[in-house]
């Protein structure tokens, strides 16, 4: 079975500590478990957890939906926001994680790539240099989220036309964003396995596309 790669890149500094951070576990949590009850997901479906804050982490490499086990994200009570350096660190694991297709075997579905922040990259100068190249990865789709009032949606435009804001990073909100998270990935499972261009589905109405 083609696997479709899946890559998280979340916004873990000193803004994030305290309830947005505990609302992000859940509404994460949430996700993976409606991930679980879709056969096709269950087949095809890795997962990659990275963070940044004044570092990169490394969560969870990619691992498959059936084997992924989601441990608790936590993140520092101050810090700026690397998002230039998790870009880098995305690019460099998408280049040796993927599967190209060969003679004998098809490679890996085109992989996905949502970035979430509740900010702006403190690392601005390496964020707008790294863009390019994430275009050059050739995603099957890359979704920015700016949720609450300091995210900079203009900023995430520049990486991605899939810019979508949320009023806050409360509990209720984030379940409603993953969830969308969620249908928009059995959405990429289904488009990419009929060869169709893949496409948003509509978002709740607590989240705002940017157009």
């Amino acid at each position: 079975m083609r696997r479709l790669p899946v890559y998280f890149l979340l916004d873990t500094s000193g803004s994030m500590f305290g309830e947005p951070i505990q609302a992000l576990n859940n509404a994460l949590s949430g996700m993976i478990n409606t991930l679980r009850s879709d056969p096709q997901a269950l087949d095809s479906l890795w997962i990659s957890i990275i963070t940044y804050d004044r570092a990169v982490t490394e969560i969870v490499p990619l691992t498959e939906l059936v084997s992924f086990q989601l441990p608790e994200i936590t993140c520092p009570q101050s810090g700026p926001t690397n998002t230039g350096a998790g870009l880098d660190f995305v690019i460099q694991k998408v280049k040796v994680d993927l599967i190209k297709g060969s003679a004998t075997e098809k490679g890996d579905w085109k992989p996905l790539l949502f970035v979430f922040t509740d900010g702006k990259p403190s690392d601005i100068q390496l964020y707008r240099e790294k863009i390019p190249e994430i275009k050059a990865l050739n995603f099957g789709a890359v979704v920015g989220c700016a949720a609450g009032q300091m995210a900079d949606d203009a900023i995430l435009k520049e990486l991605t036309d899939n810019v979508v804001h949320l009023d806050s990073a409360d509990s209720s909100t984030l379940k409603q964003f993953f969830k969308w998270v969620s249908d928009t990935i059995e959405q990429g499972n289904k488009s990419q396995g009929t060869g169709e261009t893949m496409t948003l589905p509509p978002p709740p109405s607590e989240i705002t596309v940017i157009i």
